[in-house]
């Protein structure tokens, strides 16, 4: 790893790193805001911690940010890093895509699609899937590269917005066993209904609509087994700008009941779409996954 960044924050400390991923063949940007007890333990990453009564590790949610944004956006504008600091929690920010030369984007230099739009799937068709396996990244590689490499424990939660929101969502509802919590912010609930969902599968995953079932939050849950519930708490703007066509929330919230999943869903009167909304809330979501990472 390559330390790009590293600024001092609330006695924590929020970085910004680069390296080279197996998963996504090419070289990859995360931040990560280490807490004042993690950042007693390991001033800088190194390849083995002594073992502790907890190793001096703590647990970590995982934000997934959505569509055009890097790993920056969270970081900057959300202001996690006071709540995270006082609850111990460290903050793990993923980009949103691979990136770099080499790596396939969007023929229009379209939003939806490409660079900054990996939707959080493993592509499967060409010229997508040489690189465009966000899903492996965040399940598997970037935890892995987390837990080994600086003083974090693998009591994980995850969240997100929008195209993050749909990635959290569904990454839990297929993994419960990996996480603790889950929750987002204006998710995209219904990808294989929605806009931007239509455009991002079908380039990513081929026009045989059943080969996308497997990566829509709303499909899942209505299939999730009651021992894999998880905590999960959704926070919607009813000011969104793209709450009917894109984020259909209204179909999330008849499959909870149908499935008498004990999701929780507040909506915000007046809120919209931005980080304006995520700063406003971002102190409830990280103390709600707090009560479920630590005992």
């Amino acid at each position: 790893m390559q330390l790009l960044s590293s600024h001092r924050s609330f006695d924590g400390s929020q970085k910004r790193y680069s390296h080279s991923s197996t998963s996504l063949n090419c070289e990859m940007n995360f931040s990560i805001f280490l807490p004042p007890d993690a950042l007693q333990a390991s001033q800088a990453p190194r390849a083995a911690l002594p073992q502790a009564s907890n190793g001096g590790k703590v647990p970590a949610v995982y934000w997934l940010s959505g569509l055009t944004c890097t790993d920056e956006n969270f970081s900057v504008k959300a202001g996690a890093q006071r709540v995270a600091a006082a609850l111990g929690i460290a903050l793990v920010i993923p980009d949103t895509s691979p990136r770099g030369e080499g790596v396939a984007r969007a023929p229009d230099a379209a939003y939806d699609l490409g660079l900054g739009a990996g939707f959080y799937v493993n592509a499967t068709q060409e010229p997508w899937s040489r690189h465009y396996r966000m899903y492996d990244y965040v399940v598997d590689e970037l935890p892995s590269l987390i837990e080994r490499c600086f003083p974090v424990n693998d009591r994980r939660s995850i969240c997100g917005h929008s195209m993050g929101g749909h990635g959290a969502l569904m990454i839990a509802l297929r993994n419960p066993a990996r996480y603790r919590s889950v929750s987002a912010f204006a998710p995209i609930v219904n990808p294989i209904t929605s806009p931007w969902g239509k455009k991002a599968f079908s380039h990513y995953l081929g026009n045989d609509v059943k080969s996308w079932w497997g990566y829509d939050t709303t499909l899942l849950l209505e299939a999730a087994h009651a021992s894999d519930h998880l905590p999960m708490l959704i926070d919607q703007g009813d000011a969104d700008e793209f709450l009917a066509e894109q984020l259909k929330i209204e179909r999330f919230i008849a499959a909870c009941k149908a499935a008498n999943y004990p999701a929780q869903i507040n909506i915000r009167e007046g809120y919209d779409h931005s980080y304006f909304f995520i700063s406003t809330f971002i102190e409830n979501h990280l103390r709600f996954h707090a009560k479920a990472l630590i005992d």
